[in-house]
């Protein structure tokens, strides 16, 4: 049986795993579903490549000891069973690579970390710096901060995003299901993508939710969006279920390849591009679309004829058309408030009117990306 290339040839692998893979129904840590993946995991980093967790689990491992009998759905009470739970998966991780004579890191990450343009040179460091020294690194949004406006949403789509940050070869997402089908997998009739090569390979393709643990935030939906950022970006992605990780991470035929559709690109813009919600919205008139879409061109107040939201200088804005369809989202440099006050005038204008400090970009070219 021939091995699948992209995955024998990757050097730096980012693997996934979903809270339903690692924990009861109760909510507890299962010990042996953490052995056998770390025991997957220091093969693998025995063989020389490098490898990234990207682990959920943290609030679902902080309902029992905290006596909730399911996953809480509000805010403050997520973010304390998260707070309990990390902890002891950590711990428990720490424990298991510790076996293998593997060090690990934990490393807690927010948009703010990845979208910020010093903040995302600094977590890159990190990560870099840790690989360097022969350290796992475990991955987890930082759930007890964020808020319901500024998280990723999933870590499915973390685990895409940070498998650009950290320039990985590979994405291996692990799940409860051994790879995407093109319906229900308990269907009769239903059948195993074994690759998707394009979009047009999940045209048929009818999702549901993935899994019946209940202690997940994501179905097969987010995992096809992941692999589509992955993708995207010039990153192979492997979908499998987690009993089947050793073989999937060994090149063997399990799961669903989807290949590579685009090159990498700036690691920030990725971030900017999916991982953030907007603050507010810019309406540009024609002229400033096709400079910024056309021309790849800083947006100038002069293009921008109206503004909604309420946002500060760094906020994530969404920039629109006359017809109101987003192009472009971008960090914008003025605050909410500022904006009525710069509308239609030129940067000529602005700064002999207000002053040399408004006669800077709306929103740069190095902090905007095209939708």
């Amino acid at each position: 049986m021939s091995l699948r290339t992209e995955v024998t040839g990757a050097k730096r692998v980012v693997v996934k795993v979903g809270s339903s893979s690692l924990t009861t129904a109760a909510g507890g840590i299962d010990p042996q579903r953490v052995r056998d993946l770390v025991d997957v995991l220091a093969t693998l980093k025995a063989s020389g490549t490098e490898v990234v967790l990207v682990s959920s689990g943290a609030i679902a491992a902080g309902l029992a000891p905290l006596g909730m009998p399911q996953r809480p759905q509000s805010l403050a009470a997520q973010q304390a069973a998260a707070s309990v739970g990390q902890g002891l998966l950590v711990h428990r991780y720490t424990e298991e690579l510790a076996r293998h004579g593997v060090i690990t890191g934990q490393v807690l990450l927010t948009v703010d970390d990845v979208t910020r343009r010093s903040h995302y040179r600094n977590a890159f460091q990190t990560f870099a710096k840790l690989l360097e020294l022969g350290v796992l690194p475990i991955v987890n949004e930082n759930d007890t901060v964020a808020t319901s406006e500024i998280r990723f949403g999933d870590n499915d789509r973390l685990a895409a995003l940070v498998t650009h940050l950290v320039h990985a070869d590979l994405l291996v997402l692990l799940s409860d299901v051994d790879g995407l089908y093109d319906a229900n997998p308990s269907d009769p009739g239903s059948s195993l993508l074994p690759e998707v090569v394009s979009a047009d390979d999940l045209a048929d393709v009818r999702i549901g939710k993935a899994g019946a643990a209940g202690l997940g935030t994501g179905g097969m939906q987010t995992k096809i969006d992941a692999a589509r950022i992955a993708t995207g970006a010039g990153i192979p992605v492997v979908l499998t279920s987690a009993d089947q990780a050793g073989a999937a991470l060994a090149g063997e035929a399990v799961g669903t390849l989807f290949h590579a559709t685009g090159r990498r690109r700036p690691t920030r813009l990725l971030w900017l591009a999916h991982a953030t919600e907007p603050k507010g919205t810019l309406v540009l008139d024609a002229g400033a679309v096709r400079a910024v879409v056309e021309r790849h061109a800083s947006l100038l107040a002069a293009g921008v004829t109206g503004v909604t939201g309420t946002f500060v200088a760094g906020d994530p804005v969404d920039i629109v058309g006359p017809d109101g369809v987003p192009v472009a989202r971008g960090l914008v440099n003025f605050d909410a408030d500022e904006m009525p006050n710069l509308l239609g005038r030129s940067s000529k204008e602005l700064k002999s009117a207000l002053g040399a400090g408004y006669e800077r970009e709306v929103v740069h070219i190095d902090d905007l990306v095209l939708l």
